[in-house]
């Protein structure tokens, strides 16, 4: 091959990585389709459950509209235990799932709400079975919007 077709060669070799590069990327990870429809899901669910009528008491108002997002992270942090691998991005979700549902039990608990059962969250063994017996897990709170 004469060498000056190898620039071209090159340059055609090198636009047909970059656009096999920039196609995969454009995809994504076929591994990561589960992830975001569940978490399209979850903020889905969570903006139509923040659009509360107004009842005319301010503190009831706004605990119907911030638990249910409260609850959206809940759902978008479980997703992350269950499909992300980042070690500190998992503790962080975890963190997230605890604080957020104790928020969601005290806005309750201010508005004289009862709380739900206890419940072990979907990625976890139930209290009851297993080693972790004894230790507190996570509960899951359903939202009645």
């Amino acid at each position: 091959m004469p060498s000056r077709f190898l620039p071209r060669l090159s340059a055609v070799v090198v636009a047909a990585l970059l656009l096999g590069v920039a196609g995969a990327w454009a995809a994504g990870p076929a591994d990561e389709a589960p992830f975001l429809a569940e978490n399209d899901a979850a903020m889905t669910r969570m903006m139509a459950d923040m659009t509360v009528k107004p009842t005319g008491d301010v503190d009831a108002d706004f605990a119907a509209m911030m638990i249910p997002h409260h609850q959206g992270a809940i759902d978008m942090a479980q997703a992350e235990l269950r499909y992300g691998k980042n070690e500190q991005l998992r503790r962080i979700a975890q963190e997230i799932i605890v604080e957020q549902q104790q928020e969601i039990a005290a806005m309750r608990l201010a508005l004289g709400q009862p709380l739900p059962p206890s419940a072990a969250a979907p990625d976890q063994i139930a209290p009851s079975a297993g080693p972790a017996a004894g230790h507190s897990m996570p509960m899951t709170m359903p939202m009645e919007h």
